[in-house]
């Protein structure tokens, strides 16, 4: 497909709703504070008037086309728009006859390269000397890491702008434009938070299935939960993303892994990626079971849990869910500790109450003459000289603190620890 340039006529009027709503200037963009905030990147590089070439990475809807029209619009730059779905290097060609022509009228071009992700890397890579040589300003957007995703030469020569979900906020305000645009009936409050749930941070899902529902509507004069259950049909899911049922949900899931339970498990993880949940949710979610809920009783379930949301950045969905489903059920099946849970918070709330003591002068570091003289490090056992490589009877706690915080479970690894510590615990005492 050619490189489609872009038209700043006004949209007509039989275009979907979301892109009728398309912001024509930069404060009409929703959301985004953090690159378009006064002095944040986005806007200082609009008020500079010099573009340069970007990766905008986010979730969909979150306005990654917009931004990049706008700078179009904000330079009086020649917009070139190539989707990597079904474009190729032919396109990337006809882009650059294009941008030539542009430039020797004396006019910047802007190549917008959409799911920038889905070219190869000569696809990429045709793109560099066009780039180096300024002959147009490339900006790709992309779903996916571009650390994974995008050649390191392209990137190398691009800044990455990270743009985030919109909130429940930012998605009310763009219900109630796209509501007065259409002169359509209002939700009430249950039904509108149940809509912006649905939508999950993404614009064009919001709009799109809110014009669906309006037009469904007739002529009621208020659209409640109910009546959108029964326009939305099976696309409304049970799930309710930011609700009670949502929490419920990851509640449920962490449960059935601390209870050992691979088939609860799996279930509840199934029925959040079928409400629509972010996967990239869970896997932050799983990090924290390992670390909580497994410990030490099996130190490898936190770096299974970290290679499976790894996984999932470079594959996406769906290929990438079975990596967290295999992170689901191995920490469900392994054993179970929560004592460095336990002995962190319990240091935590010792520390807090206790105030600060000194650090006991042989524990003190000695980088100076000064420092030797007032004693810093006198005394102190390098344990790796000791017998077994343990200096028994040497204390490393404040003076006056004889705190016992970590207690390992008869479970798993934490057996052996547990062992251990006996045994460096006798030795201590026969030292004493």
């Amino acid at each position: 497909m050619p490189p489609s340039l872009f038209d700043d006529a006004p949209t007509a009027a039989d275009a979907p709703l979301a892109e009728r709503l398309r912001p024509r200037t930069l404060d009409e963009v929703i959301g985004q504070p953090q690159l378009l905030g006064e002095g944040k990147p986005l806007r200082t590089a609009f008020a500079s008037g010099r573009p340069h070439s970007m990766i905008l990475w986010g979730p969909p809807g979150t306005g990654k086309t917009t931004l990049a029209r706008l700078m179009a619009n904000a330079f009086d730059a020649q917009f070139l728009a190539i989707s990597a779905v079904l474009g190729g290097v032919k396109d990337i060609r006809e882009a650059v006859e294009q941008a030539q022509v542009a430039q020797a009228q004396g006019r910047r071009t802007i190549v917008f390269v959409d799911e920038v992700h889905r070219f190869n890397k000569a696809q990429q890579d045709a793109f560099l000397p066009h780039v180096e040589s300024g002959l147009f300003t490339f900006i790709g957007a992309t779903t996916e890491n571009p650390s994974f995703e995008v050649n390191s030469a392209l990137l190398s020569r691009a800044t990455v702008h990270v743009l985030r979900s919109l909130d429940e906020t930012d998605l009310e305000a763009l219900l109630e434009r796209g509501r007065a645009l259409l002169g359509a009936a209002p939700l009430d409050a249950s039904a509108r938070k149940r809509l912006i749930g649905y939508a999950d941070g993404d614009a064009r899902r919001l709009l799109n299935t809110y014009e669906n529902v309006a037009a469904m509507a007739g002529g009621r004069e208020l659209i409640d939960e109910a009546f959108l259950e029964q326009a939305l049909g099976e696309q409304l899911r049970r799930y309710d993303k930011g609700g009670d049922q949502f929490y419920d949900s990851i509640s449920a899931l962490h449960k059935s892994v601390r209870g050992s339970d691979p088939d609860a498990a799996l279930y509840w993880f199934v029925r959040m990626l079928d409400g629509g949940v972010d996967p990239r949710y869970v896997t932050r979610r799983l990090v924290r079971m390992a670390a909580e809920d497994i410990g030490l009783a099996d130190p490898r379930a936190l770096r299974l849990a970290l290679d499976a949301a790894e996984t999932y950045e470079r594959l996406g969905s769906p290929e990438g869910e079975l990596a967290l489903a295999e992170a689901v059920v191995y920490l469900a099946v392994a054993p179970k500790s929560n004592a460095v849970y336990v002995a962190y918070k319990a240091a935590r709330a010792f520390v807090k109450q206790d105030g600060s003591r000194p650090v006991p002068l042989h524990l003190r570091n000695a980088p100076t003459t000064l420092m030797k003289q007032l004693d810093h490090g006198k005394g102190y056992r390098y344990a790796h000289d000791e017998a077994g490589g343990f200096a028994a009877g040497e204390r490393y706690l404040p003076d006056g603190v004889d705190a016992r915080f970590y207690e390992p479970v008869p479970r798993g690894l934490e057996i052996k620890i547990g062992e251990k510590l006996a045994q460096l615990r006798e030795l201590n005492t026969k030292a004493s």
